[in-house]
């Protein structure tokens, strides 16, 4: 099992700290927010450059969109980007409001990020489906409708323990014991009023998840997605703390 760290920086200089520190502090990676990598798109050698001294700083990269023709086209950029600088995932957050939308909808977007993530294979990185509040897969019965129709070994499944509560999905143990076969990623938060909350502050009892993630003898990517908005190098500390204490 390895531990990341995904958080939005503020400026460069928030950036520079958090890449030079989080391999002293005993993460194995970042999960970049698109901020901290966007501008690089381009120019990936530059990126290589900058932070290439940093082993593990480009993970995972997050991106998201609607699957129009002009985000897909943006995705495809971050795969071929992902593939140039070595990083393993692309977690994907599917930005369409999910009031409304059918079964067959569910299905159609899970065929096209299907194709997608075989493109993602072929270029030596993986797609992974973010859980996203207010998205096609948000309900617990929208898990079960995407990854039927979703090629087998196609599209992963980045389990965010926060949006699915958001979400209003009390059972976050039993979404991880029946999708065992295609989470490849946690992004672990909590949440309490309406807000993300540092892992362990809020209100998601964490003992289950836990327990959860080491009875499907999970050995993959585990990530503090750190999105309070409280001190950065504390809030490093302590869930990484959490995490290891509970999951190893």
């Amino acid at each position: 099992m390895r531990f990341a760290f995904s958080r939005p920086t503020a400026d460069e200089d928030q950036q520079r700290r958090l890449f030079a520190g989080f391999g002293d502090m005993g993460y194995d990676g970042l999960q970049l927010k698109a901020g901290q990598y966007a501008r690089y798109l381009d120019a990936p050698g530059d990126f290589i450059g900058e932070w290439g001294a940093c082993p593990g700083a480009a993970a995972g990269l997050i991106t998201g969109g609607n699957l129009d023709e002009a985000s897909v086209a943006r995705l495809r950029k971050v795969l071929q980007f992902a593939q140039a600088i070595g990083s393993e995932l692309v977690v994907y957050c599917l930005m369409v409001p999910r009031e409304g939308l059918s079964d067959d909808d569910i299905r159609s977007a899970a065929r096209r990020m299907s194709t997608l993530g075989a493109e993602a294979r072929q270029l030596g990185t993986r797609l992974s489906l973010h859980n996203h509040f207010d998205s096609p897969v948000m309900h617990r019965a929208d898990f079960d409708v995407f990854y039927e129709a979703a090629e087998p070994g196609q599209v992963g499944l980045t389990l965010d323990t926060a949006h699915l509560a958001k979400s209003g999905v009390a059972d976050i143990a039993e979404v991880i014991r029946s999708f065992a076969g295609v989470i490849d990623n946690f992004h672990l938060k909590d949440f309490a009023d309406g807000q993300w909350r540092v892992l362990g502050e809020g209100d998601i009892a964490f003992g289950p998840v836990f327990e959860a993630i080491r009875a499907i003898g999970y050995d993959g990517w585990v990530s503090t997605d750190e999105e309070s908005g409280g001190e950065m190098i504390p809030a490093m500390e302590s869930c990484l703390a959490i995490m290891r204490s509970a999951l190893t």
